[in-house]
């Protein structure tokens, strides 16, 4: 066995000192002292803190855009987010029309089963809803997928509104979660020829094209339909406003119980400012834009509230990279062109350990990136939890360590970063993947125990 001596325990309860022994790939003890036996490993961890493994429940990794590739494979993206703390993600495999979701699950088990660092899971995107995508929804809980995802935006992937009733329909009887991309497609359509006839044609017309309201009407709309069938239940991806905070605050005051909320640290750090920057060739904000776009410190403000109060249960990170040389770049001239979305795997955890300090605290940070994920896609309590008979996936973080974001260091696969000289207070020190070490301070140690988690 190999144990984790005289480290300070993060669990829901709150915070102890222990000892945790792993054994394999579980987790085989947890106690305040747990005598080593010959031939076991102690690992002193003392002033460290002693995390589950953190989970993403939101990357797009090894995808096809129709354009081009993300930056990141699983290989790349995995090793990544090991080396922050993360060791479970949620990838989006994607049924594209024409495509069956089994079909799908097969593509994306066939890029990521043995490359991983991290261990992955996947949710199911659907683009079009038919009936052959009905009968396949039990098909896919068998095969370990419980969570789905539908859009409300880009004109190759969005269900109108019965296609997205019916899909909540179906899924209600399974169990199921959907996760929706909630912007109005049709008024971001419109916006982005006016915002782009109207001259302003670089990063900073993305978020003019993508404004507030397009998020809060298709959220509220959303949760509408969500209570027409039944309080289905939903997860909110990636919210980045007041006005949509406060539509489920509504829903929730209707006695809407199964919402679940998301955001990313990029909504918690970033403002719409960042656009207009310049950098050394004049395109830097391109480096921005994903969707939905940095929104005003209003909008931060009210999320980070909200974060704190415990109304969001899950940050995310929406991991979808793209090098500004050669992938964001073609869009220079045409903001409608910049491929959208942005890195973050690899520093959330130290992200928002640092931006939150003094506010959420070892407790609040398990709360939100490893148990509530694991409780709300499917994974409690095997993951999320210190326990005896959990998987071996641990964190363990010095809350001490200084270190400082840079593009030149980073893992991720992607020549820059949203968060370039962001000063971080914290980092994982040790980060375990089913029992075996991955990376420490930092830095991969070349092991790939990842493994598909079926949900």
């Amino acid at each position: 066995m190999r144990i984790l001596a005289n480290g300070t325990l993060v669990t829901p309860e709150g915070v102890r000192e222990g000892d945790v022994a792993l054994d394999g790939k579980k987790i085989a003890r947890v106690a305040a002292r747990i005598e080593p036996a010959p031939g076991d490993e102690v690992v002193d961890v003392s002033g460290c803190w002693v995390f589950p493994g953190f989970i993403d429940a939101h990357t797009h990794l090894q995808c096809w855009t129709g354009m081009d590739w993300t930056a990141d494979s699983f290989e790349t993206g995995t090793r990544a987010a090991a080396c922050g703390g993360t060791t479970t993600v949620v990838d989006y495999a994607t049924a594209d029309r024409g495509v069956t979701m089994p079909e799908a699950l097969a593509e994306w088990h066939r890029r990521a089963d043995g490359t991983c660092t991290a261990n992955y899971a996947f949710h199911m995107a659907l683009a079009e809803w038919n009936e052959t995508n009905r009968r396949d929804l039990a098909a896919m809980r068998e095969q370990g997928v419980c969570s789905f995802k539908t859009y409300f935006a880009y004109d190759h992937l969005r269900l109108d509104d019965a296609e997205t009733l019916e899909v909540l329909e179906a899924l209600k009887p399974l169990g199921g979660t959907l996760c929706v991309h909630c912007e109005n497609g049709t008024l971001v359509d419109r916006l982005q020829q006016r915002v782009f006839g109207s001259g302003v044609t670089g990063p900073e017309g993305h978020p003019l094209s993508r404004p507030d309201v397009c998020e809060a009407e298709a959220i509220s709309r959303l949760l509408y339909i969500a209570h027409l069938a039944g309080d289905a239940r939903v997860n909110v991806v990636h919210l980045s406003t007041k006005l949509g905070l406060e539509a489920i605050r509504d829903a929730k005051a209707r006695g809407q119980e199964n919402i679940y909320i998301e955001t990313c640290p990029q909504y918690l750090l970033l403002d719409d400012s960042r656009y207009k920057e310049q950098g050394d060739d004049g395109f830097a904000g391109a480096k921005y834009v994903m969707s939905p776009p940095l929104r005003k410190p209003a909008d931060v403000a009210a999320l980070r509230e909200a974060l704190v109060a415990g109304e969001i249960d899950t940050i995310a990170t929406d991991h979808c990279s793209f090098n500004l040389c050669g992938q964001k770049e073609r869009g220079r001239g045409d903001f409608r062109k910049i491929p959208n979305g942005g890195a973050g795997i690899e520093h959330r955890p130290a992200l928002v350990a640092t931006s939150f300090a003094g506010q959420l605290g070892p407790t609040g940070l398990c709360r939100l990136m490893s148990e509530n994920p694991a409780r709300v896609f499917g994974m409690w309590p095997r993951k999320g939890r210190l326990a005896e008979g959990a998987d071996a996936d641990v964190c363990v973080w010095d809350p001490e360590a200084r270190w400082t974001i840079h593009a030149a260091t980073q893992h991720q696969a992607v020549d820059h970063t949203p968060y370039e000289g962001f000063q971080c207070r914290g980092r994982a020190h040790l980060v375990y993947v089913g029992g075996e070490l991955v990376a420490r301070d930092g830095e991969p140690t070349g092991t790939v125990p990842g493994e598909f988690v079926s949900r």
